[in-house]
């Protein structure tokens, strides 16, 4: 590892974020923690440094549970995997009236996209691009998941992810590190708010970092990569949940400069802490101390004396702290100082949280009843979920659909409520779910004949069936045969007008653990496709994904396609309105599409290359395929409209100080229908001291329009804007010429020039 010293006095001027504005913890909580801390042995310092899971405890049975006995002990210092007020409120008892020095337990969960009220996956929340939305799902979230009991989220998850084959890019909010960032802030906000009140919770900002990248895409691989790229790509959302407030972080599983993260002094402390003022505690991932052993860290007392070390504070589910710090303190491994900083940290958490002024806080049982699963949290989840979708093509304007007629719903997810709600919805009712099946009856009651046929199965390899159905979503086969499904699909599809073919992974087939190197859909769903378009049937696919899928026969094939990646509990209805066109579909895609597996990484922001491909394909010696484009299937910010929008008129006018610059351009709805349409401005630096992307999303705004309006709409830029790491890690703007690119999309764009002067 390079000496990070070198970068810190320079980094420290602009990144250091200042302690007294974000610190929470005044004079007299100072001394309330000093007198306690005072008062603790050992072993009650290790135990506010572990984190164990525990299964779904009965109340009034859980009082002999090794965990309660811990939680006497002193040796617990928050819980994970624990959900109601009654079997929560039961341990908070146990730790502040039966312990020695009653200190309250953190009590956390992932609530990763909602509560019991599920929105769409957090990369379908990104794909609405709406600030405001997001940070609403994150704050009904909280009210519901504090209605519960829970007073911490593992959550927001912000890792940039250019590589489809991870599953857990359905976690995240693509590519960009600019869009990232913005959402990061909001999910953060939106959980926390000033954590006064009991509705709002801790937020975890994860995977510290770089866990995105992770080598082919597979789930906890190696990564990577330069410093450079580190804080230019994938660092700005950790850095803006930081900036935002966040009051907890988790560490990464993969490993960074051959350090696993959870061991990684140059993550937990020279860059989080120092560099960024973060003043929250870190946590670990599930087991991800104990795993540094299988890296080759050594056993689980050096892994441990290496996280604890490293600025790790809190130990999830790997006991390691508890058991063997106390050795590793009398081994020379770590030192007492060490022990007493994590241990503050936590009981400085508990202390903004409120609860060592209420261990209660959060233990209202008259809440759940009236602030989980609300018709109104439910309207909310409908709406996200339209606004989530993404069209990604619509020839002959088969969409919105005509309301008359029979409508064919066929395929493996057009009647299957507990995959609507997507990957990692550990708290959501399935059995509550809209399937896209309801919603469409419901929506075209009276106007239309809706019928449903399963069509296939979701591949024909079962034990591939089995490997995705985890977490209670059922990929259960019924005994019928391949051929009976087809025959019953295309008897439904004969007698109907138009046939929605509901298509695409099940929830738990992206995720984590849940990588994939065939990026189709699966075959036995491809091939039921091919014979509903034999039929001359107007097909539309209705694609749920959780991941950017390869595309390309289909959308040579097949007429339209909407893109809703998983809805959550409101799913069925939230696509219903868009089908019918009660809703115009204005998502755009945060993440690329590739035309195939063999493109991947493939993201907007690429750099140059010293022989770019100059003609659109082919041409021998430049950075190009033999046997395809450089093209993606659809670009990033890519997604169309049951209207169409103009961008003329773009302006460019240098303000009065460096780096100001107003940026206009005049947006027309040029269809016959009201709508929304994402503006995207993009910059290129052209010449600079490190080698820069050929694009790079620096603003964007959502702009509502009815049919023949026109706006102007106005980016302001300030020298921020321009601002890079260079190869000495200096944050800076270079002097020079700038390209400025508007559009609805990173391909389709208006430019113009502008200099930067010094």
């Amino acid at each position: 590892m390079k000496n990070f010293s070198m970068y810190l006095m320079v980094l420290l001027g602009f990144l250091s974020i200042s302690l007294a504005a974000q610190n929470k913890v005044d004079n007299s909580s100072n001394a309330f923690i000093d007198k306690l801390m005072k008062q603790m042995t050992l072993e009650e310092k290790l135990g506010q440094l572990n984190l164990p899971i525990t299964g779904d405890i009965v109340t009034g049975v859980g009082q002999n549970s090794g965990v309660t006995g811990n939680i006497k002990a002193g040796k617990v210092g928050a819980i994970f995997g624990l959900r109601t007020v009654a079997k929560i409120k039961e341990l908070q008892r146990i730790a502040v009236e039966q312990s020695r020095l009653k200190i309250p337990l953190l009590f956390g969960l992932d609530v990763i996209h909602g509560y019991v009220t599920a929105f769409p996956i957090p990369l379908a929340l990104s794909c609405s691009w709406d600030m405001d939305l997001i940070e609403k799902s994150a704050r009904i979230a909280a009210i519901e998941a504090s209605a519960d009991g829970i007073n911490w989220t593992f959550s927001p998850m912000v890792d940039i992810c250019r590589d489809p084959r991870w599953g857990r890019i359905a976690e995240g909010s693509g590519e960009d590190p600019y869009l990232g960032a913005q959402i990061a802030a909001r999910m953060v906000k939106g959980y926390q708010g000033n954590l006064e009140s009991n509705t709002e919770i801790m937020a975890c900002v994860k995977h510290f970092a770089l866990y995105g990248a992770a080598e082919g895409g597979r789930d906890y691989n190696t990564v990577d990569m330069s410093r450079i790229k580190m804080f230019n790509e994938y660092f700005p959302p950790f850095k803006a949940a930081v900036d935002a407030g966040v009051e907890s972080a988790m560490a990464s599983f993969n490993e960074v400069e051959g350090i696993p993260a959870t061991g990684s002094k140059f993550l937990m402390t020279d860059v989080l802490r120092t560099m960024w003022g973060f003043n929250g505690f870190v946590v670990s991932d599930y087991t991800g101390i104990s795993e540094m052993i299988a890296h080759g860290m050594g056993d689980l007392e050096q892994v441990s004396a290496l996280a604890l070390n490293a600025g790790v504070d809190m130990d999830m589910v790997s006991e390691g702290y508890v058991t063997t710090i106390k050795k590793a303190l009398r081994d020379g491994l770590v030192s007492m100082e060490v022990i007493d900083r994590a241990c503050r940290r936590i009981l400085e958490a508990k202390y903004k949280l409120g609860l060592f002024a209420n261990p209660y806080k959060f233990l209202d049982e008259s809440r759940a009843s009236k602030e989980i699963y609300t018709s109104e949290n439910r309207q909310f989840a409908r709406k996200s979920a339209a606004e989530s979708c993404v069209l990604l093509k619509n020839s002959e304007n088969i969409l919105p659909l005509k309301q008359q007629g029979t409508i064919a719903v066929i395929g493996p997810l057009g009647d299957n409520k507990e995959n609507m709600v997507g990957t990692w919805s550990v708290s959501a009712d399935f059995s509550k779910a809209i399937s896209l099946f309801t919603g469409l009856s419901e929506e075209m009651k009276g106007k239309a004949n809706v019928l449903y046929a399963r069509g296939s199965w979701f591949d024909y390899d079962s034990l591939f069936e089995l490997r995705a159905g985890m977490f209670g979503k059922s990929v259960a086969r019924d005994g019928r045969s391949t051929e009976e499904l087809l025959q019953e699909a295309l008897a439904l599809a004969a007698k109907s007008d138009v046939i929605i073919a509901a298509l695409g992974e099940s929830a738990e087939m992206s995720g984590e653990s849940s990588s994939r190197t065939d990026l189709n859909i699966p075959k036995a769903q491809q091939d039921l496709l091919k014979e509903l378009l034999k039929t001359g049937k107007p097909v539309v696919l209705v694609l749920f994904t959780g991941r950017p899928l390869t595309l390309t026969w289909e959308d040579v094939n097949v007429p339209a396609i909407l893109n809703t990646w998983f809805g959550g509990t409101e799913a069925g209805r939230g696509i219903a309105d868009v089908l019918t066109g009660k809703v115009n579909p204005g998502g755009k895609l945060t993440s690329t599409f590739p035309q195939n597996v063999g493109q991947i990484p493939l993201y907007y922001a690429h750099k140059n290359t010293g022989r770019p491909l100059i003609s659109p394909w082919f041409q021998k010696f430049q950075s190009n395929y033999l046997d395809v484009t450089n093209e993606p299937l659809y670009p990033f910010g890519y997604g169309l409209s049951y209207t169409t929008f103009s961008y003329t008129d773009m302006k460019i006018k240098p303000g009065k100080t460096r780096g100001s610059v107003e940026v206009s351009i005049l947006l027309t709805n040029t269809g016959k229908t009201s709508g929304a349409e994402v503006v995207q401005l993009y910059i290129r630096d052209l010449v600079a001291s490190i080698t820069r992307p050929v694009k790079e999303l620096k603003k964007f705004s959502k702009i509502y329009l009815q049919p023949g309006e026109s706006k102007v709409v106005q980016f302001d830029m300030t020298l921020d804007d321009f601002k890079f790491y260079n190869s000495k890690l200096e944050f800076l703007a270079e002097p020079g010429d700038f390209k400025i690119f508007v559009g609805g999309n990173s391909r389709d764009v208006l430019s113009g020039d502008y200099k930067l002067g010094k």
